[in-house]
């Protein structure tokens, strides 16, 4: 009897053992963290936030519009462009005139198109460069040709509706569709209220304006806080609204674990970490905060005061929440598109894992020695 129960303990000693080897955990703790820094012939650096850190690292995307979107001025809505259709009434001084027939002295042209390069011909007066002009202009050109083969034409321009001075409007707003350019919506802001406004959040509405081979990018809530942004339009710019999706995880010790979409066009450590529903207070070590990333050579050499590195770096920054500066650091501390923000287990988590093991394993011993008494 007295072998068979040594035998039970030697084995419950042996699950115990390989049990506090593999406990489980949400990830790695600090220790083994650091053990992956570079100082330790590992591939990353392990760097502590303080002020400096987080003005070194506070790079927000760059978004705006360059001079060339800047400096074109409002279209004026009386400019012909190519792609408009015009309306022409030409008078002549005879009863026997040019374009019109015997008896009529008047001539109506409808839906004169003015082509890709901008002209249109009229009979007579030949081709006639009409885009970039005004419909007065055009009347006292089409005039002074007709002038030398009909005595005192009068000509009467108007602009009818065209498809060459058209936007098309796209992605998160109330209308989808291609609008004109008109009077009312000549600038940017004024034709997104014309396709019905956003209709995605407004703090991370994100906006393209594409004209031929250029391309500017601006937050929608930036064309109200710098009017200066509010670019006047052309005829085939590409408007596209869309929902920020730069994002971050979230791993370890948090209230949630997962992918988490920005909310604000700016994020803090601190933000992200309330964002996934905090520290979890049964499992968290507040000295254990990391922010995984890759940083530019730029930045990393600014981070750690070299200027021999180059390309992408592997970069761990540490927050110290118990530290009396360390909510202002994650308050300050940028949080990146990509960046795995990650928290370390308490070290006492693993040694309540640990006696439970136990606990449950001498429990398991009593019951095993009861069975072998019997």
């Amino acid at each position: 009897m007295a072998s068979r129960g040594a035998r039970i303990l030697a084995l419950i000693a042996l699950a115990t053992t390989v049990a506090s080897c593999g406990l489980p955990r949400s990830g790695p703790n600090k220790r083994e963290i650091y053990q992956g820094s570079v100082q330790k012939e590992g591939d990353a650096f392990i760097v502590t936030v303080n002020d400096r850190v987080t003005r070194a690292t506070a790079v927000l995307p760059a978004l705006g519009f360059s001079s060339k979107f800047l400096k074109a001025g409002v279209v004026g809505s009386d400019t012909i462009r190519p792609g408009d259709t015009l309306g022409l009434t030409i008078y002549e001084n005879v009863d026997d005139g040019l374009l019109s027939g015997k008896g009529v002295n008047a001539s109506v042209l409808d839906e004169v198109q003015v082509d890709g390069a901008g002209y249109i011909f009229i009979p007579y007066a030949g081709r006639i460069r009409a885009a970039g002009n005004t419909p007065e202009r055009l009347r006292q050109i089409i005039t002074e040709k007709l002038d030398a083969q009909t005595p005192d034409p009068q000509v009467v321009v108007r602009r009818l509706a065209g498809d060459g001075s058209t936007v098309t409007v796209v992605g998160g707003v109330g209308a989808q569709g291609v609008y004109p350019i008109e009077r009312p919506n000549r600038t940017l802001s004024a034709m997104l209220a014309s396709a019905g406004g956003i209709m995605i959040p407004t703090e991370v509405a994100h906006i393209t304006v594409i004209r031929g081979g250029e391309r500017g990018e601006i937050w929608f809530e930036d064309l109200y806080d710098h009017p200066e942004m509010d670019i006047a339009l052309r005829g085939g710019d590409r408007i596209l609204v869309e929902q920020d999706s730069r994002a971050f995880s979230a791993l370890g010790a948090t209230g949630r674990q997962n992918r988490v979409p920005f909310q604000t066009q700016t994020l803090s450590a601190l933000e992200a970490i309330a964002q996934v529903g905090g520290l979890n207070s049964g499992l968290a070590d507040p000295t254990g905060v990391f922010i995984f990333r890759n940083e530019p050579s730029e930045i990393a050499n600014a981070v750690l005061g070299r200027s021999d590195l180059v390309g992408d770096q592997r970069f761990a920054y540490v927050l110290d929440l118990t530290e009396p500066t360390g909510m202002f650091q994650a308050r300050d501390f940028v949080i990146r598109d990509g960046d795995t923000v990650y928290v370390t287990e308490a070290p006492y988590v693993q040694w309540t894992k640990t006696l439970s093991v136990l606990t449950g394993a001498a429990s398991s011993a009593n019951s095993l020695q009861a069975l072998a008494g019997q």
